[in-house]
């Protein structure tokens, strides 16, 4: 007897050997077991997540020998020969090689007469999104009025190219995309049942390749058995999918981490000698990087079960700030879109780590070396430095001294150059007449920007308890006073005051919510739109054309000029 593949050995029979489509399944069961049933399904989603196993399984529920049911025998005749693809009364018809009108019309045609063994005549039309225009308008009255012992089940995998006239015959069912773990558990139990040996790491491999189809994760799974000649090795599947392992994404931003150039080019290296898919690595890399953001921001979110880097993980996400793997996220995603620009796919996946690299925030910029050189001044404005830093007088450094420090020889400054001022030091904090620091000063001497930015901007400031600033926190933003953002504003608000201070956010009413510096500086854009906006309205030329061409002012156009 031949090879049959998994893809077809293990196509589900019945709706309880579905994975992932319990949605489709428990209307279409209850239909079945009301008799509620519609004359015209349409099945959507992408490739490989069960449309048409679902209408072939539906056809046997309405034609079973055994009677309409949900669970169909998958014994009888009938069962049997849907199974094998010889139903007479299960007409499957491909849309992308039967797209004209004459083939639409041999099929209304045919549809007024009654089935030959079943109860139903089912039309089973798949990708029915190719069908030309003139077949559609042909297929139209007959989809809506069919005669009683017909079902029509249309399959797509692109909607948006259906008439609306069509989709408003239909029952619209979208499948969805199916998740890792339902793919790599479905695996599991066809190479259990299978008795083939294989590694967890490589079903998860697999499972992620997949990309949400199940028949394209089985089609690999059956190329992966075959590679590993009977036996399923990770190693084996990471060469085949041109994967690198999970280590080796952990290297990378170990290395991006501690600002080594050296070493993250090293890693390159090595990721390079295994001839991936440079592209899946930085796939690889953005998955790491939101496990890594869901540690550093959701209190109580645990790393998958089982997973070997679990310890490594909860350890980089304590080295890393939530910016920092925000803007390694960015660069990965985007850099994945440039590797069709790069001259090669190794040169846009250096460039794109390069680029994490280049950004990194920091004091200085990236060495190529773990240990960073000494400072020899600060020559960047206060509101440009980073908020680790405290500023102090620092005499510049000589053109003698520069030159101790780097052997490129450097050009004299002319004599008659005056000398660079010392850099400035960071001015204190004003303070009102309770001793508290103005906190829209604090905010923007602290650098409190993104996330950061949003929690600060929407508190205000009521009180000091010892060492403790208590905030007060609209309800609406109690959700942003998480770990490790606070602990985080509690430090750099620590080193713009120069002492260590703890921070206490208290739910507010509405009415402070107003006292905000978010709430002041909306008022202040509010009130700029507004005057913009009647700034427009009074203009001579506008009114002119208001006057001779009934013109109008859309209000949402109009925007107020910035100093």
């Amino acid at each position: 007897m031949s090879y049959q593949v998994l893809a077809r050995k293990w196509r589900p029979r019945k709706f309880a050997e579905l994975v992932g489509q319990e949605h489709v399944v428990r209307a279409l069961t209850n239909a079945l077991e009301t008799g509620r049933m519609h004359h015209a399904y349409l099945f959507t989603g992408t490739r490989g997540v069960g449309k048409t196993t679902i209408a072939r399984i539906f056809a046997k529920s309405l034609n079973c020998e055994r009677g309409q049911s949900a669970d169909p025998c998958g014994e009888c005749s009938v069962c049997t020969s849907v199974d094998e693809g010889r139903f007479v009364d299960l007409l499957e018809i491909d849309a992308a090689s039967n797209t004209g009108v004459d083939d639409v019309r041999e099929v209304i045609e045919n549809a007024q007469y009654a089935p030959s063994r079943g109860r139903f005549k089912v039309y089973l039309v798949d990708e029915v999104h190719m069908l030309s225009k003139n077949a559609f308008n042909a297929l139209l009255k007959t989809l809506e009025e069919p005669p009683p012992h017909v079902k029509f089940l249309l399959a797509t995998t692109d909607p948006q190219k259906l008439p609306v006239t069509v989709l408003s015959r239909c029952l619209k069912f979208n499948l969805k995309r199916l998740l890792p773990e339902q793919i790599s558990g479905q695996m599991r139990h066809i190479l259990g049942a299978e008795n083939i040996a294989y590694e967890d790491s490589a079903i998860g491999e697999l499972a992620r390749a997949a990309d949400g189809s199940l028949r394209d994760g089985l089609s690999l799974l059956d190329q992966a058995i075959a590679y590993g000649g009977g036996a399923l090795h990770a190693d084996d599947v990471r060469t085949m999918l041109g994967s690198v392992a999970r280590g080796q994404v952990l290297g990378v931003l170990d290395a991006l981490a501690a600002g080594d150039g050296e070493r993250l080019l090293a890693e390159c290296t090595q990721i390079a000698s295994y001839s991936p898919d440079f592209g899946g690595v930085l796939d690889d890399l953005a998955s790491v990087l939101h496990r890594l953001q869901l540690i550093q921001l959701i209190p109580g979110y645990q790393p998958e079960e089982g997973s070997d880097d679990d310890g490594a993980l909860v350890a980089l996400a304590g080295r890393m700030t939530p910016e920092d793997v925000q803007l390694y996220y960015q660069i990965a995603t985007s850099g994945r879109h440039d590797l069709v620009l790069a001259p090669d796919a190794r040169t846009g996946f250096e460039m794109a780590l390069l680029r994490m690299l280049a950004f990194r925030p920091g004091d200085d910029a990236p060495t190529g070396r773990a240990e960073k050189p000494a400072t020899v001044g600060n020559t960047m404005p206060p509101a440009m430095s980073s908020p680790s830093i405290t500023a102090a007088p620092v005499r510049p450094a000589t053109v003698a001294e520069r030159q101790k420090d780097y052997p490129s020889p450097l050009r004299a400054e002319p004599a008659a150059r005056p000398a660079p001022a010392p850099a400035a030091v960071m001015a204190p904090v004003a303070r009102d007449a309770n001793g508290l620091p103005n906190w829209d000063a604090l905010i923007e001497q602290a650098g409190l920007r993104g996330p950061f930015g949003l929690l600060a901007q929407n508190a205000v400031l009521r009180e000091r308890d010892g060492q403790t600033l208590v905030l007060a926190l609209q309800p609406a933003h109690m959700n942003l006073a998480v770990e490790p953002m606070v602990s985080q504003m509690e430090e750099r608000i620590g080193q713009v005051l120069g002492e260590r201070i703890r921070l206490r956010f208290v739910g507010s009413n509405q009415e402070a919510g107003t006292q905000t510096p978010a709430a002041r500086a909306a008022q202040v854009r509010d009130t700029a739109q507004a005057a913009a906006e009647q700034a427009i309205e009074g203009d001579p030329l506008v009114q002119s054309l208001k006057r001779e061409f009934g013109a109008r002012v859309v209000p949402q156009s109009v925007k107020p000029l910035e100093n």
